[in-house]
């Protein structure tokens, strides 16, 4: 018994005494997962704040390359091959360094992704893709580093970094179209569903690609489903109106309207009431 209590006694002296105190971060962590056309695109990095000081040419100098952050290095992934300013970034991890200068940022990315900061030794044969950017002043300060993907198309993004007044960009591309036409290609020489069809006829639609194919595929999509759906409607309205059969595209929407009356979509009934005084049907 004596043994026993002996045991547990070391026991709960042990626990106490590996136990830390755990604190919270001056620049917390932050990780961001964005899919940019078909492409995944990962961000890990840390967000200092301002704390009443002076931040670009004073605690990060110009003239000088910086970490993009705090603690470890940026670290942004891509799923694909993406294209930055003409210059081809294979899939993969890349660190993100900067030298800001007042009016305007040089963006590097470095293949070395384990560093604390910036490189002891730096090394030219590991950048992957450098970049200038221009420097924009906002009206506002952004107390916290802030990263972010803006203007998301399916082809690119912008990725974007905000820290006091300042806000720099840099726009990459994603071969989404590449990717979905081989997919296109591929299932439109088998056996299509009406999905397939109706999917690739939006795609056409959406990337002005040829108007004529997509007409066909969406009217091959709506003869294959016995009772098309309003939103699937819209869309072939708006295909025919793109085509140049307004009257067609005019028929097509009202049954979209109607659709999307009875379903309650006040979303898409206003879309369709729009689009049929653009064509003059109302």
């Amino acid at each position: 018994m004596k043994k026993h209590v002996l045991f547990i006694f070391l026991l709960a002296v042990s626990v106490v005494g590996y136990s830390q105190i755990e604190t919270p971060q001056p620049s917390p962590t932050a990780k961001m997962e964005q899919k940019v056309g078909l492409t995944d695109v990962t961000l890990e990095y840390s967000r200092p704040s301002m704390r009443g000081r002076t931040i670009f040419g004073n605690l990060v100098p110009y003239g000088k390359v910086w970490r993009t952050g705090a603690n470890s290095n940026t670290k942004i992934t891509f799923s694909d091959d993406v294209t930055i300013d003409g210059q081809t970034l294979k899939a993969g991890s890349y660190a993100i360094y900067t030298i800001p200068n007042e009016k305007s940022w040089d963006v590097i990315f470095y293949t070395d992704t384990n560093n604390w900061g910036t490189p002891q030794t730096w090394d030219d044969s590991k950048v992957a893709a450098k970049v200038t950017a221009n420097v924009y002043d906002m009206p506002m300060k952004i107390d916290t580093f802030t990263m972010t993907f803006d203007h998301l198309s399916n082809s690119g993004a912008t990725l974007g970094m905000l820290w006091e007044n300042v806000y720099v960009g840099v726009p990459f591309s994603v071969p989404t179209d590449n990717k979905v036409l081989a997919n296109i290609n591929d299932v439109m020489s088998g056996n299509p569903t009406a999905n397939d069809y109706f999917a690739a006829a939006v795609y056409y639609l959406q990337e002005l690609k040829d108007i004529k194919t997509a007409k066909e595929w969406i009217d091959k999509a709506m003869s294959m489903t016995e009772k098309p759906a309003y939103w699937q409607l819209r869309q072939q309205s708006l295909i025919y109106a793109k085509f140049g059969d307004k009257k067609g595209a005019i028929e097509i929407a009202k049954k979209s309207l109607a659709g999307a009356e009875k379903a309650g979509n006040q979303d898409y009934v206003k879309m369709n009431n729009d689009s049929l005084k653009e064509w003059g049907a109302m």
